[in-house]
Formats: structure tokens, sequence, C-alpha cells
């Protein structure tokens, strides 16, 4: 006699959804029995292999060859490249040089942000599938958001000489300073676009933004007095405070079949880094003017609402404005822009925060300044479990009994509030979904 046993309901299908975020990728979900058994967020496009190409090459190329990773935060690749060198070599470049690079960050956060609120995010938010079908009821607020992404190439080129993939970052500082007219003519750019901030973080604020509160670990940098660029430490609410030379300590980065990006880990556990880590461990770094407006907004930090993080963009954006009006009202030229470097052979590690999170960077050199071994750690490959978590939790609370479209919809915001990086190519993220 034959008995048969009820098998566990499972249905497989595969969409193509999410189109607005960077790089290529597919999201699995096999739901048995009305749970999720397996969730995969695949990042399928080949390794780019960038720490083996540094290694071999001479240290005054890292900032030149790191730009390259990304066409979005090339900033970042270089202001981490650069201090890990430093770090190593012992060198301080002094307050000049770390104010004009703290410019110079500034442009990279502003362009970054405004292209994600604007472009990627808002779309979501306000049902719509893309920012150009926006455009007929949001015309004005996409303007501003492409003025305000132009403003931050223009401060970018003043040191990089162009917005992507900048040439102008050395080790020990800049190759040039520009001349006093080309900053005075910025800075009135500047203070003319920092009212269309403040009204970005009460645009931002005012969005149907959905509540989802999750747990979760934000771990980000901590300046003694600024609001984090770059700096030395690294915080979580956690209660985690190391020094950026610790970070292979208690952080970890596992390779995953579904996955060509590594998975990072901070004590075996998924975490945050991003805009929103950044804000709810610094705020009160915020510059008065920032401070007043998330007061006013009526939202209220630190939160763990990731539906959130839109609101930390337009923060930073302000915060970032600010900052390099400050810096640029009072410019002077210096010749040289660098202070020399005496190379050392040994180990350098550095971090700044990308505008996508915290990114870290360790080299090792050998007597003759050339690189033996190279690490990155990139924001998007830390996030990545942490999203993974996040669309669990999501789809569940959802209800894995709704129709494929909306379990779709619901999981591209959830990855896009991340705005991962996961190339410089636009590409389709599949949905494979097995009941």
């Amino acid at each position: 006699m034959m008995i048969k046993t009820a098998e566990p309901k499972l249905k497989h299908i595969e969409v193509p959804v999410l189109a607005r975020v960077e790089g290529e990728g597919a999201l699995e979900v096999e739901v048995r029995d009305s749970r999720i058994a397996h969730l995969r967020l695949r990042i399928f496009e080949p390794p780019r292999l960038f720490e083996q190409f540094l290694v071999g090459h001479h240290y005054n190329e890292i900032p030149d060859l790191v730009a390259r990773i990304c066409g979005i935060c090339p900033v970042a690749y270089q202001m981490s490249g650069a201090t890990a060198v430093e770090h190593l070599f012992g060198c301080d470049p002094g307050p000049w040089v770390r104010r004009m690079r703290r410019l110079f960050y500034c442009g990279e956060w502003i362009q970054s942000h405004a292209l994600h609120i604007h472009l990627l995010a808002a779309p979501d938010l306000l049902g719509f599938d893309s920012a150009p079908a926006m455009a007929s009821r949001y015309g004005d607020e996409l303007r501003r958001g492409l003025r305000l992404q132009r403003l931050g190439n223009r401060i970018i080129e003043l040191f990089g000489a162009r917005s992507v993939h900048p040439v102008g970052a050395r080790i020990g500082g800049f190759w040039k300073a520009p001349r006093p007219e080309q900053a005075s003519s910025l800075a009135e750019e500047v203070a003319c676009a920092i009212p269309e901030a403040q009204a970005l973080v009460r645009w931002t604020a005012s969005l149907p933004l959905p509540q989802r509160p999750q747990s979760f670990t934000c771990v980000a940098l901590r300046h003694p007095d600024e609001y984090p660029m770059i700096a030395e430490r690294i915080v979580s609410d956690a209660g985690l405070d190391i020094p950026v030379d610790a970070f292979e300590t208690h952080f970890s980065e596992t390779q995953v079949p579904h996955s060509t990006a590594l998975h990072g880990l901070h004590d075996g556990r998924p975490y945050l880094v991003g805009p929103l880590a950044r804000l709810n461990l610094n705020l009160d770094r915020l510059h008065p003017k920032v401070s007043t407006a998330l007061e006013d907004s009526g939202i209220r930090f630190p939160s763990h609402d990731m539906h959130h993080s839109i609101l930390a963009r337009a923060a930073e954006i302000l915060q970032a404005l600010l900052d390099a009006a400050m810096i640029l009202s009072d410019y002077e030229a210096r010749d040289p822009a660098h202070v020399e470097v005496h190379p050392r052979a040994g180990t350098g590690r550095g971090a700044s925060e990308a505008p996508r999170g915290l990114l870290w960077h360790r080299y090792d050199l050998d007597d003759r300044g050339l690189v033996g071994y190279a690490r990155i750690v990139p924001p998007t490959s830390q996030n990545q479990p942490r999203i993974e978590e996040d669309l669990r939790i999501t789809l569940t609370q959802l209800g894995l009994d709704k129709d494929e479209e909306t379990l779709r919809r619901a999981g591209e915001i959830a990855i896009r509030n991340y705005d991962p990086c996961i190339s410089c190519a636009t590409h389709f993220l599949r949905l494979r979904l097995r009941r």
C-alpha cells in the first residue's frame, strides 16, 4: 500500500523589477507554507578585481586608480585611499588640506544624494514608475534636484578638474589649488542653494513615508567636532567605539554562493551604514540650521525606519551646503596645495563616509612604495546582509499571500532605500518568487 504525503506548497515565479539601482542583480524568494524559506539578493555581475589591479602600483597612483571604481562617489574612494597611505607614512596634511578635502567631499554628497532623492526614491513614494513620469506634476521639484546635483558636480570640479573620476587629488593634498575668483563665484552659487536645500528637507518630510521601524545596528564614523566625512574612529549604537585601524578585528566579509559581492558582518551580525546610520549617531554634530530643519519636520531621530533615509539624505545635502559655504567664505589659495610625504614600508588603513556609508581601505606597501596587498570594503557589501534581513521582515509583514506585483514593488522600494551601488551601470533586477 502506498501512502501519499502532502507536499509543502511551493511556487516559483520570475519577473523583471528594480530598474532604478546602479548595477545588475536579482532577488530570489522561496515561500513554503506561507513562510519565507529562502531569500537571496543575488549580485551576479563579474568581479571587477580592483584590489588586484592596485597590486604593483606606486602609492601615488592610488587616488587616480580608485577614483575609477565608482562614477558617483569617486571622491570617497580617493579620500579613503589617501588617508590610508598618509596614516602609514605618519603624514599630517594640515588644516588647509583637511578643509579643502571636506569641501571636495561636500560636492559628492550633494550630487549623489540629490540624484537618489529625485530620480530614484521619490518616484517610489509618489507612485510613479520613473522620474520623467513625475515631471508633469512635480516638475519644479525635479528641476530643483537637478540644480543641486549640478552644483555638487561643480564643487567636485573645483579641486578635481572634472566631476567624474576627478584627477585633482593626490597623497598629501591636491595637485593644484583653485584660483580665488573660482572659489568666489562658486560661493555665490552655494549661498543661493541653501534655501533650496531647506525646502528640500521640508518636501521629503511631507512625502507619504511608510512607517515600518525595524531593529538593527547603526555603524558610522565619528569626528571630535564635525559631522563625519573623514574621521579616525568608528562607532555604533551598540556601544562600539574603535579606531579605524581596528576595523578588521570587529568586522568581517564572507563569500556567499548567490553573490559576487561579499557580505559584511559586525561580530557575526548584519548592520547598517549610510546616511540614516550617520545621522542617528551624529545628531550632535549637525549644523544648528540642519537640527532646526529636522525638528520642524516632525520626524524624530534617531530613527530605525529605513524609509526615513530619504529625509536623512536631504538633511545631509543641507549640512554639506552649509559646510561648503563656510569653507568658501574665507578661501585662500595655497601653493603647493599639498604637503610632502616620506614613504616607508608597512600597512596603512583609512576610512571616509561615502554617500552610501562607511568606506574602508587597507594598503600594504613595500620599501619602494609599491602596493603588495589592497583591501577595499565598500558600503554596499556591508549593507547587503541588512538588505536581505529588511526584505524578509518587509515582505512577511506585507503578507506573502499578496500578488507578485505587490511583493515585487515592496521589494524594490526596500532595496532602493539603501541606494545600493552594484556597479556604475543600470540594469534590471529580476525577482524569482517560489511558493
